[in-house]
């Protein structure tokens, strides 16, 4: 079989991850947000027989997630919003300089599938929506649905919204509830939309109101497994990663 230059590539790559775990199976410890779970879900096995290192996954809103950092969680990578992650290299919990973007990702609306689904081609379509619709959901620790408090703010539609707006906790996520009929219209990241076959991708929000979260990986300071841990990122940064964060309703980062 003739060697490409892409899979020569590959195969160098590989080695170089199986090198860096060589003589030490560790186990990783990650703290992940759950806009990334299905990504990490089919990456994680992928890393895990390249290097013979072992993954354990927590994945939760990014908020909560945070909380448990600063309350002294053990772990040694989290992914968590860029915010979060700017604020936790300032207190000193993450280690600045193995911060890498990973993935970046849109908000979307969901309906139940086969239900009509709403035009929310423009921002005023897109109120129109949520105004018409007779229930709206969201994860009210999550980083969309903090984002979507002040967004309603901002388009004079808060007060109206009040008396049907369910506020999720992180264990029921947005489309998750739609599916099983909690709500009529859920808003979440897209990524956290399209494993729910009971529910349907509506579209993005309009451009203009769009908020499009970037997801960095950082080493945490009282990391046990350092330098797998940065094995972890390199992996989940390379060329080889993109179409598994494509498919899942990613962009790398």
């Amino acid at each position: 079989m003739r060697m490409t230059p892409a899979l020569i590539a590959g195969k160098l790559f590989a080695l170089a991850l199986f090198t860096a775990g060589a003589g030490h199976a560790a186990e990783i410890k990650v703290l992940a947000s759950n806009a990334l779970k299905t990504a990490l879900e089919e990456l994680g096995p992928q890393f895990e027989k390249a290097t013979e290192h072992k993954l354990s996954f927590t994945f939760n809103a990014a908020v909560p997630l945070k909380a448990e950092i600063e309350k002294g969680a053990v772990f040694d990578v989290a992914i968590l919003s860029t915010p979060i992650t700017d604020d936790l290299v300032k207190q000193g919990k993450l280690v600045g300089a193995t911060r890498a973007d990973v993935a970046r990702s849109g908000a979307g609306l969901a309906v139940k599938r086969g239900a009509p689904k709403p035009d929310i081609s423009t921002t005023e379509a897109f109120k129109r929506a949520l105004l018409d619709a007779k229930s709206i959901c969201y994860v009210e620790q999550g980083a969309t649905g903090i984002y979507l408090k002040g967004l309603f703010e901002r388009l004079g539609i808060a007060d109206q919204l009040k008396g049907k707006t369910k506020l999720l906790p992180p264990s029921n996520p947005a489309a998750h509830a739609v599916a099983n009929g909690e709500a009529e219209i859920g808003m979440t990241q897209i990524s956290e939309i399209l494993p729910y076959r009971g529910a349907e991708l509506v579209g993005p929000l309009p451009a203009e109101i769009q908020l499009s979260s970037v997801y960095p990986a950082a080493v945490g300071t009282g990391a046990k497994e350092p330098d797998a841990a940065k094995a972890f990122i390199k992996f989940l940064t390379a060329p080889s990663a993109i179409p598994v964060l494509k498919a899942k309703g990613l962009e790398p980062g």
